[in-house]
């Protein structure tokens, strides 16, 4: 009744999602999944004291997804906020429809009082993942929530059916509001550091799993904070990991395990201890002030609260994440979300046609703190790029604006910066970090290869060192001090796609760039066309969307 009724109110948007599933091939076995979201202000306490938070449906973390492979998510999203909104989705690919990414420069915000919907179908993945605002620091406030997409029936998975399934999202919290934090960053400042950590939007042991003993479970967790990575632990238990960001990986075990900012991965863990309570313990990592939490792990048979201290794990130590990070690698004969081995995509044995470096920076520019990306630091337009494309509305950003290569010395500057790329290349991206912190990147629109970890100057004598067989495959990754990370990335989607930091103060002031991957070709296997229903502003405005 619901879904009918949706239909009904929403005809056009229904004949959208109709034509673009008849383009896909699609078969009536791949099902809708109806939603619809109420985003409003409300109270929330997540460190104990009353902070004005940002609401899905009156959840605070919002309502989990759940979804299987190729599913239609058919999300409509009221917005009662006072400020424009968008939301995100941190790791979903939007298979040619960079229209549904939920980013400033591909989307315009939904004002006030207004909703949008979007249409997306979860073409080929499995995995965790999460969504988040993506506008004006509201990430401060809330608005995020997990995303589960499990594999279709028929399609293998490397390990049993585990006897359940929980979700962990960790991240740092301010006390200040997300409008104080903004404030302080246009006015030349980086955030200052955190106030607490939160698991779930709550604070220390306010969060309860239980398990039955000899079982074993799957947990998924994904650092959904804004300014560090985490370290996660089970007092008296291992931990398999199993999965990240849609890539089934060799299954390691590990006594604690780095997070960091904007991942996503799943681990197994068998209640094998006796039969009383643990403490799950989150911590900061290469941070010299410890920030912690903990939640609880309950065995159904316990009388015993958990005893002993916090679990410690490691602080400021790099070398063992960067050995971690090493150990973490592609299940090759484990299917994806087809039935077919990961590993029979050998990208290990593709030239890359072009090799990119992009090197963080934190400048000051007009007298006020700023970051950029090979001294280019990020400005937002009055109209979303991929929008200007599509109506070809001059002024709002050029091809190119941003160098392919870093290069030394040289002032940094203001500009709305865009890479020009083509459909099906393949391509290395280097990111290069020359500061003292931790960064930590994403792809949208993408999963890329993570070829290889290194200290100092990246030059093509260091291709030595990666991994050509099995690298992992995910859409986030990290890049330690006075480092770089190699990625190797097939450029198979076209649209207009945001690569950025997750450090969200980093993100605001400038240390992002888009991607724009190009084909002359108008065909809809290529691309979808301008939905229906969107949104227009800026230059824009008053534009009509061409019908189907």
């Amino acid at each position: 009744m619901f879904a009918f009724t949706m239909m009904r109110a929403s005809n056009a948007i229904t004949f959208l999602v109709l034509a673009l599933l008849l383009v896909d091939g699609v078969h009536c076995e791949d099902p809708y999944r109806f939603l619809t979201w109420r985003i409003t202000y409300g109270d929330i306490h997540p460190l104990g004291a009353k902070q004005q938070g940002i609401l899905i449906n009156g959840q605070f973390p919002g309502p989990q997804i759940d979804a299987v492979t190729n599913d239609n998510l058919i999300i409509r999203v009221h917005n009662y906020l006072r400020e424009p909104f968008l939301i995100s989705w941190n790791g979903l690919q939007h298979r040619r429809n960079s229209w549904e990414d939920g980013v400033d420069g591909t989307n315009c915000p939904i004002p006030p009082g207004k909703n949008f919907t979007y249409i997306m179908r979860i073409k080929d993945q499995i995995g965790s993942f999460f969504y988040f605002p993506s506008l004006q620091m509201h990430k401060a406030a809330g608005g995020f929530g997990s995303i589960r997409i499990w594999s279709r029936p028929r399609i293998p998975v490397p390990f049993p059916p585990p006897s359940g399934d929980f979700t962990i999202l960790a991240g740092d919290w301010f006390k200040r509001d997300h409008h104080r934090l903004r404030r302080m960053l246009e006015n030349g400042h980086n955030l200052p550091f955190p106030d607490g950590l939160l698991i779930n939007g709550r604070g220390w042991n306010e969060n309860t799993f239980t398990v039955d003993q000899g079982k074993t479970y799957r947990f998924r967790i994904s650092n959904v904070g804004l300014t560090t990575s985490v370290n996660l632990r089970i007092q008296g238990h291992k931990m398999t990991l199993v999965e990240v960001e849609g890539t089934h990986t060799i299954q390691q075990i590990y006594s604690s395990l780095d997070i960091h900012l904007g991942q996503s991965c799943s681990v197994l863990v068998t209640a094998d201890q006796s039969a009383r309570d643990y403490y799950i313990a989150v911590s900061t990592r290469f941070t010299r002030r410890l920030l912690k939490n903990t939640a609880i792990l309950h065995y159904s048979n316990s009388l015993t609260r958990p005893s002993g201290p916090f679990p410690p794990g490691p602080t400021l130590d790099i070398a063992s994440s960067l050995s971690q990070a090493l150990t973490i690698r592609q299940n090759l004969t484990a299917s994806g979300p087809r039935p077919n081995p990961q590993g029979s995509y050998h990208y290990g044995l593709i030239k890359p046609t072009r090799t990119i470096v992009f090197a963080n920076s934190a400048p000051h520019i007009n007298g006020k703190q700023r970051f950029a990306v090979n001294g280019v630091s990020y400005i937002s337009p009055d109209t979303p790029l991929k929008v200007a494309d599509y109506f070809n509305i001059p002024g709002v950003f050029s091809v190119g604006s941003i160098p392919s290569y870093s290069t030394a010395g040289g002032n940094a500057y203001l500009q709305t910066s865009v890479l020009g790329a083509n459909y099906h290349e393949f391509v290395e991206i280097v990111l290069q970090n020359w500061e003292n912190s931790i960064q930590s990147w994403h792809f949208d629109g993408y999963s890329f290869f993570v070829v290889g970890f290194g200290g100092g100057q990246w030059t093509a004598a260091s291709r030595a060192s990666y991994n050509l067989r099995d690298a992992v495959a995910r859409c986030t990754t990290q890049v330690y001090p006075r480092s770089w990370t190699a990625i190797y990335v097939a450029l198979d989607n076209v649209g207009m796609w945001n690569i950025r930091s997750e450090d969200w103060g980093r993100q605001y002031l400038g240390q992002q760039l888009y991607v724009r991957v190009y084909t002359s070709s108008h065909s809809w296997r290529d691309e979808y066309p301008i939905p229906k229903n969107a949104l227009l502003c800026g230059r824009a405005r008053g534009r009509h969307t061409r019908p189907l």
